[in-house]
């Protein structure tokens, strides 16, 4: 059966203001009943403490009829930060240079290994502190993983994320006002499956 999740993330947060922009954010949520104020074991995150759905959360979503589960709820997690969509692989990344998208894998979804090759632990290098240098195949210019694209929204490099556990899809008009609240940033929305 599995957890399903969506990540907003904010490509924009910087370190410094990426704790000030996630309490922001969960204060809202709280003050609207989106999400209830006690953190409680209900997210698959680090310590598996989050905040359940609150009262109003059908604000948030397309489908108000609550999930009966027992990972039901909102992370927000601070910090340099690779989020992806879990199960499967990347199917191609695009240069933020050129364009060009890089294919990762052949028409049955195998992993490409010579395609992988340039980006062989730049994710984890940026991760931990360093700017995961990554040189395209096509143009040969050098740029930070973080910058990069990835097909379906697999990866986001990103210094804060909000990952809902296993609700129904976010409404359009949700993520919207995710991004007023974060000033107008770029985010984007992972979809995945564990």
């Amino acid at each position: 059966m599995g957890d399903y999740f969506q990540t907003i993330v904010d490509l924009d947060a910087t370190e410094q203001d990426a704790a000030r922009l996630g309490a922001g954010l969960l204060d809202w949520l709280i003050a609207d009943g989106i999400v209830s104020a006690e953190r409680t074991d209900c997210v698959l995150d680090n310590d598996g403490y989050g905040n359940a759905p609150g009262p109003d959360y059908a604000k948030a979503v397309d489908d108000p009829e609550p999930v009966e589960l027992w990972s039901n709820g909102l992370h927000v997690a601070t910090g340099r930060t690779v989020f992806d969509s879990g199960q499967g692989e990347a199917g191609a990344a695009t240069c933020p240079l050129c364009a060009t998208e890089i294919r990762l894998v052949d028409d049955t979804w195998c992993p490409v290994d010579s395609a992988w090759a340039p980006f062989a632990g730049r994710l984890d290098a940026w991760a931990n502190g360093g700017e995961g240098v990554v040189e395209c195949p096509s143009c040969r210019r050098p740029s930070g993983i973080d910058r990069w694209s990835w097909e379906d929204d697999y990866y986001a490099c990103g210094q804060l994320g909000l990952t809902f556990w296993n609700w129904a899809e976010l409404t359009y008009g949700f993520e919207q006002e995710v991004r007023r609240r974060l000033g107008g940033h770029r985010t984007v929305t992972l979809r995945g499956k564990l």
